[in-house]
């Protein structure tokens, strides 16, 4: 009993190692992901941004940090009290504990489970949940009506992510998400399926809540949306939940269409970097696509974004589905699949 109680606590100690191994670069690469926003922002705008606080303003997120963090939490009077604090926690906590089944290279995964885009998809969804119970707990019309703007804006375009996904398995024939890059050795899913990934790029862009589809913070209608009554270390963890999200999406994306941890050309020269260096520089890339277009396009009629989702992308991606499929029936090339 002895031993099988030191077993347990050394296998809680080396996942408690993974855990911060994965938790901690991520903090930091959200804290300098705003940033790499505010510095691409003013490029695009033709002026400096950050470069005070320390070399370049390097030292700029870590400032804003301490700011947000030393200012009083405000709890409103009349609102839920429990649930005003739980919603900010549970938006934050999804946002993280989906990176546990990412694989950033062939042997860095915290949990290589069969079923991983299943689970990613779950704790996507789950986090419209923080986003209804921070406007409803606020008792605010102007907080629960940028919920309801959200949540529906949310799920309109987890439907066509849906069918974007779905046209990648039938590819792949396999739910494993290592299983999915390595399908890839041959040729990027970026090139065949090229319209699914344009579609997957604009619905995560609405699903993140960021511009040109940033209608929960639209300020001269909703007076900033759901977050409306937060302040200080609550609404700090609304604003890094939103870009854990964005990460977290620009690394499905990677993924499903960039081919992950794998070098675009597979030769002696571009093997030599390692898979996570590889992975890495596609993020950015999608990352840079996500400040590029906020600081370039202006912002969406709530009318235009529903008509764009349930009108465009669902039928479209929808019928990407069926040629996909007839495709690969057609030319016999569909893969042996897997659970």
């Amino acid at each position: 009993m002895e031993v099988l109680n030191l077993e347990n606590l050394k296998y809680l100690f080396i996942l408690a190692l993974y855990v911060l191994a994965i938790i901690g670069p991520l903090l930091v690469a959200v804290a300098f992901l705003t940033y790499l926003e505010r510095k691409v922002i003013a490029l695009v705008q033709y002026r400096k941004g950050p470069n005070v606080v320390g070399f370049f303003g390097l030292l700029q997120p870590f400032a804003d940090g301490v700011k947000l963090f030393s200012k009083e939490t405000i709890i409103p009077a009349s609102s839920s009290k429990l649930i005003f604090v739980l919603a900010p926690m549970i938006s934050f906590s999804l946002s993280l504990i989906a990176w546990s089944v990412i694989p950033v290279s062939e042997n860095l995964v915290l949990s290589n489970i069969n079923v991983g885009i299943l689970y990613l998809f779950a704790v996507s969804s789950l986090s419209i949940y923080g986003i209804i119970m921070a406007g409803w707990a606020s008792n605010s019309k102007y907080a629960f009506l940028g919920a309801l703007r959200s949540a529906a804006q949310m799920v309109s375009y987890e439907v066509s992510i849906g069918f974007v996904i779905v046209t990648v398995l039938l590819c792949v024939g396999s739910l494993n998400l290592s299983n999915i890059v390595l399908a890839q050795k041959g040729c990027w899913y970026v090139f065949p399926l090229f319209p699914m990934f344009v579609v997957f790029v604009i619905s995560a862009l609405a699903e993140t809540n960021r511009a040109p589809f940033d209608l929960p913070e639209d300020e001269s209608a909703l007076v900033a949306g759901y977050f409306t009554e937060y302040s200080s270390m609550l609404f700090a963890m609304f604003f890094l939940g939103e870009y854990s999200a964005m990460i977290l999406m620009s690394s499905l994306g990677t993924i499903l269409f960039l081919g992950g941890w794998l070098p675009p050309f597979d030769n002696e020269l571009f093997n030599v970097i390692p898979g996570f260096i590889w992975f890495f520089l596609k993020v950015g890339l999608l990352l840079f696509i996500f400040l590029w277009v906020r600081a370039t396009l202006p912002r969406f009629r709530y009318d235009q974004l529903m008509r764009l989702g349930w009108k465009v992308f669902l039928p479209l991606s929808l019928l990407w589905v069926v040629l996909t499929a007839t495709f690969l029936i057609f030319f016999d090339l569909l893969p042996n699949y897997e659970s």
